[in-house]
């Protein structure tokens, strides 16, 4: 017989008569059972033992008067297995988290059947493939389930780790499009220097002809001529 630690969530009672129970064909010495029973303690049930005054305990049965007392009120947050048909998946929760939030609702269930466990963490699944994958599996077991379940946890991780990653930059985006230099072309405009300009008293073909003959500036080139 295997008797699961005590975390403060369930009847305290009947712990200790599964404890008696246990111990009946190994002992019924009152400092071995004191000794033993601590073991069995978990959780929030731990701490209350090592708060415990030295030389507190005298007997097993004092302990255990002690001990069902204390948490006598925990008896009334007991859940029963109606409970996990409540626990539905999420829009956008994952697998992961959603087997999580369900295995620690099944822990406070004392006695829970794990056909009972199968049929409402299949029930509570959120609409989609992996649903469907479950029907056409039919799983018999929770072991079974499990074992589709790794799967498609690895694979939600493996899709969340592809849209956390960022593609590197394309080489063509650091280039300017032609439409974009053209329309820079479009935008640059030559404005004059000066608002207003001295008007000439001489013809413009005179002037030329004087620079050309003073040599203040050379002549351009006459086409085809290199």
């Amino acid at each position: 017989m295997t008797l699961t630690p005590y975390k403060g969530i369930r009847d305290p009672k009947v712990h200790v008569t599964k404890f008696e129970s246990m111990m009946f064909f190994n002992s019924d010495c009152d400092p071995i059972l004191c000794r033993f029973f601590p073991t069995f303690l978990d959780g929030a049930a731990l701490l209350w033992f090592f708060k415990l005054p030295a030389g507190s305990i005298t007997s097993f049965d004092e302990f255990a008067k002690m001990f069902i007392n204390h948490f006598a009120a925990s008896k009334i947050y007991v859940r029963d297995p109606d409970y996990l048909s409540t626990i539905r998946q999420g829009q956008h929760e994952s697998l992961k988290d959603y087997m999580t939030r369900f295995t620690t609702a099944a822990m406070e269930i004392p006695d829970l059947n794990p056909e009972v466990q199968l049929h409402a963490i299949k029930s509570g699944l959120r609409p989609g493939k992996f649903q469907e994958a479950i029907a056409v599996a039919k799983p018999k077991t929770l072991e079974e389930f499990r074992d589709k379940a790794t799967g498609q946890i690895e694979i939600e991780k493996l899709r969340e780790t592809r849209r956390n990653e960022k593609p590197p930059p394309r080489k063509d985006d650091d280039k300017p499009s032609r439409s974009n230099i053209k329309d820079h072309r479009k935008t640059l405009k030559l404005n004059p220097k000066f608002d207003s300009y001295t008007r000439f008293n001489t013809r413009r073909e005179d002037i030329i002809k004087d620079i050309l003959h003073n040599r203040l500036i050379k002549p351009p080139v006459k086409a085809g001529t290199y």
